[in-house]
C-alpha cells in the first residue's frame, strides 16, 4: 500500500493497489507436479455467452511487470501456461478476456480467481504471478471494460449508461471466469482443482461478497478485504468531504487535516489499555476537533492557525454524509484515517487559493453513472443535490452492483467460508459499511455464533486501505482461510504485524468482530501475547 501511497503523492490517485496472496502451504496431499503441453483446450461457453477465442501461451515466468496505472511487479515467478479465452454476450457488443495461468509444472491442486481494484475488473498480472509462484492455477476476468481509472465504457454514444458493461463489471462476468478457469483447469490438467479460492480487495472484495450472495457453489473460500459493498452508497458518500469543503468554502490544508488526525488517536490511543499509536475501538473515540481551535500547526515553513471553520469541516466529514434536515445517509471517514485522501486540494493558485480536488473514484461515478453527466461540477453540489445524488444512485443501482444482500443462505449450505479484513484506518472505504453489512447478516441468519459457522470479519488497528500485505502490515490471511476450508479450523484470531505511531513493527492478533483486542496491563506492548481480544464495552 505504501506503493499505492507514493503514486497519489505523486498526483496519481487508485481506489486499490493490487492484491497479493501470501499463502503458499501444499494441500494435505500435495498434487502431483503437473507435466502437460501448453495447448488450447476445448472450452464450453458458460450460460449466456459465446466463446470467441481462445488460445494458449507457453510463457517463461521470472519477473511479472504489473501493466496499467497500479504498476508493480513480482519475481521469481515459474514457468506457466497462460490460457486466454474470450467471451462475448450475444447482442451486447462486449468482448470479455478470461486469463488463466497455469503453473507447469508444482501445481498445488488449488485454484485461484484474483480480483480488481477501483474500475478494473480484474488483475493486471501481479497478483496472478504470485498465485502462480505459490502454486495456484489462477484466473482473472477484465469484465470487457478497462484500466482502473477508465471510465470510458460508463456511457453509450446516446450518453445512456452501457448495462451491457456495468452488469459485466458488477456481476456476471466474475462468475464467468470461475466456470471458464475451472473448465481450463481440467482440459489442461486433465483434472479439476481440488479447492476453489477466490481473492481480492477492495473493488475485489466486493467481487468476493457478491459471488458468495449470487454464486455460492463458485468457490469453496472467499477472501474479501476491504470489501467495496454498498457501492450504490459510499461510492457518493465517498465524495461528502469535498461536498463539506465547497459549501462551507472551507479548505483545510493535509498539514491541519493531520493535525486532527494526529490528536484523535493521541486521544484514544489508550482505550485499548495502552499508549501505542494504534486505536482498536473507535466506537469509543469521541474526540471533539473543537478542542484544537486556536492551535498552531508548521505547515512547510509557514505557521496555521486551526479555526473554528476548520474543526467544523472534520467534524461533518467524520460524522459522514447527512440531508439537510440532519437524517444519517452513511458512515463518514474513519477517525484515524488520512482525511486529505478523498478531502485532496489542488495546488494554491497565483494568489495562493485553493479549490477541491475530487478522488477520481466517486467523482466518475456521480458524474457518469448517476448524473450521466460528464461536464457535472463537483464543486457546485450543493448539499441538498448531494442527497438527491444519493437517493438515486441507491434507487437505480442497489440490485445491480450493491452486493450488500444479507441472505448467505446459499453460500453457507454450499459449505463456503468467507473471511474478511478491513483497516480501522481505511481512508477511501469506511470500516463501519462493512461492519453494518456483518451485522444485517447475523440479524438475516440467527445471529453471531450461526455466522461465524461461515463467514468471519476481523478489523485491523491503524491500517489503511488494503494495507495489510503491502508494506503497512503483514498476515496470512490466505493460509488461514485454506486451513478453514480443508482442515475445518476456523480462525479465532488473525495474527499480524502492524506498524505503531512510531514507525515500528509489533505483532498483533486481529480479533474475531464484535471481539477488540485489550492490553492484559502486562508484558512488551510490541508483542501480541500481551493483548487478548474481548467484547467491547459497547457490545
Amino acid at each position: 500500500m505504501r506503493r499505492l501511497l507514493t503514486v497519489l503523492a505523486a498526483g496519481v490517485p487508485l481506489a486499490a493497489a493490487v492484491y497479493l496472496p501470501t499463502a503458499s502451504a501444499e494441500p494435505e496431499n500435495g498434487s502431483a507436479s503437473a507435466s502437460f503441453a501448453c495447448a488450447a483446450p476445448s472450452v464450453k461457453a458458460p450460460a449466456g455467452t459465446k466463446v470467441e477465442s481462445v488460445t494458449a501461451v507457453r510463457q517463461a515466468g521470472g519477473t511479472i511487470i504489473g501493466t496499467g496505472a497500479l504498476g508493480g511487479s513480482v519475481s521469481g515467478v515459474p514457468a506457466y501456461c497462460e490460457v486466454t479465452v474470450t467471451l462475448t454476450h450475444p447482442g451486447d457488443d462486449d468482448h470479455a478476456e478470461v486469463r488463466t495461468w497455469l503453473p507447469v509444472s508444482g501445481w498445488n491442486g488449488r485454484f485461484q480467481a484474483i480480483g480488481g481494484a477501483a474500475y478494473l475488473a480484474g488483475d493486471n498480472g501481479v497478483g496472478l504471478g504470485t498465485a502462480v509462484k505459490n502454486g495456484y492455477a489462477a484466473v482473472s476476468t477484465d469484465a470487457g471494460v478497462g484500466d482502473a481509472l477508465d471510465t470510458d465504457w460508463a456511457l453509450n454514444s446516446n450518453g445512456q449508461v452501457n448495462t451491457a458493461l456495468l452488469k459485466n463489471f458488477a456481476s456476471r462476468s466474475q462468475h464467468e471466469a470461475a466456470v471458464v478457469g475451472k473448465e481450463v483447469v481440467d482440459g489442461v490438467y486433465g483434472k479439476g482443482p481440488a479447492y476453489s479460492y477466490f481473492n481480492g480487495c477492495s473493488t475485489g472484495g466486493r467481487q468476493g461478497y457478491m459471488e458468495a450472495q449470487r454464486y455460492p457453489d463458485d468457490y469453496d473460500g472467499i477472501l474479501a478485504n476491504a470489501p467495496a459493498v454498498n457501492w450504490d452508497e459510499f461510492e457518493v458518500a465517498t465524495l461528502w468531504p469535498q461536498v463539506v469543503m465547497n459549501n462551507e468554502k472551507t479548505y483545510p490544508s493535509k498539514c491541519e487535516f493531520d493535525a486532527f488526525t494526529n490528536a484523535a488517536v493521541k486521544a484514544c490511543d489508550s482505550l485499548d489499555g495502552v499508549k501505542d499509536g494504534l486505536v482498536n475501538d473507535l466506537s469509543r473515540c469521541d474526540f471533539d476537533p473543537r478542542t484544537l481551535i486556536g492551535t498552531k500547526v508548521a505547515c512547510d515553513g509557514k505557521e496555521l492557525t486551526v479555526t473554528a471553520a476548520d474543526a467544523a469541516v472534520v467534524r461533518k466529514i467524520w460524522d459522514g454524509p447527512r440531508t439537510a434536515s440532519g437524517k444519517k445517509l452513511w458512515s463518514g471517514v474513519p477517525v484515524g484515517a488520512d482525511l486529505s485522501a478523498l478531502a485532496g486540494l489542488t495546488e494554491p493558485d497565483a494568489d495562493g487559493n485553493v479549490a477541491g480536488a475530487p478522488f477520481p473514484v466517486p467523482a466518475a461515478w456521480v458524474k457518469l453513472w448517476v448524473a450521466k453527466d460528464p461536464s457535472l461540477d463537483i464543486s457546485k453540489i450543493t448539499y441538498s443535490r448531494f442527497t438527491q445524488l444519493f437517493k438515486q444512485s441507491q434507487a437505480e443501482y442497489d440490485k445491480v452492483i450493491g452486493t450488500d444482500d444479507p441472505d448467505l443462505s446459499g453460500f453457507r449450505r454450499s459449505g463456503g467460508k468467507l473471511l474478511t479484513w478491513h483497516g480501522l484506518a481505511d481512508q477511501y472505504i469506511p470500516t463501519q459499511g462493512t461492519v453494518q453489512y456483518r451485522e444485517r447478516v447475523e440479524r438475516e441468519m440467527g445471529g453471531a455464533k450461526r455466522v461465524d459457522d461461515f463467514y468471519r470479519l476481523f478489523l485491523a488497528p491503524g491500517t489503511v486501505h488494503c494495507g495489510l500485505n503491502k508494506g503497512d502490515g503483514t498476515t496470512d490471511d490466505l493460509g488461514a482461510l485454506t486451513t478453514w476450508v480443508e482442515h475445518g479450523k476456523a480462525p479465532t484470531t488473525l495474527p499480524a504485524t502492524l506498524t505503531n505511531a512510531s514507525q515500528q513493527s509489533v505483532t498483533r492478533d486481529l480479533c474475531s468482530y464484535p471481539q477488540v483486542s485489550r492490553y492484559k496491563g502486562h508484558g512488551d506492548p510490541a508483542v501480541a501475547s500481551s493483548f487478548r481480544c474481548v467484547s467491547p464495552s459497547w457490545h
